[in-house]
C-alpha cells in the first residue's frame, strides 16, 4: 500500500490512525491492570470510615483540590519537605483519587496526623490565626453544618460496588457513625488519615 493512496484517501487514513491508536492504547493500558503494585492496596490501608469518607465528600464540594495536590512525587526536595513519595498502592480505595495539579498551598498526602484537630479546626475556620501569610480562605460554615448520615450508607455500597472492601455492619452503622457530627469534624477526620499507611521517612 503506498503513502499515496493513504494520505489522499481520508477514509482510509482515518481508519487506519484509529487501528494504530489503539493497538497502543492496549499495548500501554491492558499490562497496568496486572500489576501489583497498582491494583492491590499497600499493607496497612483501610477503607475510609463512614466520618472520614464524608469528609471526603466536603474536600471535594468546596474545592480544596484545585489548590492543594495529595500526590508527593520521587524528588528530594519533594520527600524532604513532605515526607515519603506517594504510593500507588495508597490510592486504590480513592474514587476518584485527589492527585489534583496545582499547588497554591502545600501537598496534603502526608499531612494526617501531622497537626492536633484543633489545629486543623482553627485553620480552617480562620486560615491567618495559625498561618499569619496564607491566603487560603476560611471555612466557618462547617462549623455549624451538621450530618445527618441519611445519605452515608448509599455511598459506602457505592464505593463497595467500585471494590472497597465494606462489611455489611459497616454500612449499616453508617448512618449512626456521623449523625451529629459536624462537617468540619468530618473534614479534619479525613485529613488526620491522609498518608498514614506509609510512614513518613522524615
Amino acid at each position: 500500500m503506498s503513502h499515496e493512496k493513504v494520505e489522499t484517501n481520508i477514509g482510509l487514513m482515518a481508519i487506519l490512525v484509529i487501528i494504530v491508536i489503539s493497538i497502543g492504547g492496549l499495548i500501554e493500558i491492558v499490562p497496568l491492570f496486572f500489576l501489583k503494585d497498582t491494583t492491590e492496596p499497600v499493607k496497612g490501608l483501610k477503607p475510609y470510615t463512614a466520618l472520614q469518607l464524608e469528609g471526603r465528600d466536603v474536600y471535594i464540594r468546596e474545592g480544596c483540590y484545585v489548590c492543594h495536590s495529595q500526590m508527593i512525587r520521587p524528588f528530594r526536595a519533594e520527600t524532604e519537605r513532605y515526607g515519603h513519595y506517594s504510593v500507588a498502592g495508597e490510592f486504590v480505595y480513592d474514587h476518584p483519587f485527589q492527585w489534583g495539579s496545582k499547588r497554591t498551598g502545600p501537598d496534603l498526602h502526608r499531612v494526617g496526623g501531622r497537626y492536633s484537630d484543633d489545629w486543623h479546626r482553627v485553620h480552617l475556620t480562620n486560615p491567618r490565626l495559625v498561618v499569619p501569610e496564607s491566603n487560603m480562605p476560611g471555612f466557618p460554615w462547617l462549623n455549624e453544618n451538621k450530618l445527618d448520615g441519611e445519605n452515608t450508607p448509599a455511598k459506602l455500597k457505592a464505593m463497595k460496588l467500585l471494590g472497597v472492601p465494606y462489611s455489611d455492619d459497616d454500612i449499616a452503622g453508617a448512618t449512626d457513625a456521623v449523625k451529629g457530627k459536624t462537617e468540619m469534624d468530618a473534614l479534619i477526620a479525613y485529613l488526620q488519615v491522609l498518608g498514614t499507611s506509609i510512614k513518613s521517612r522524615r
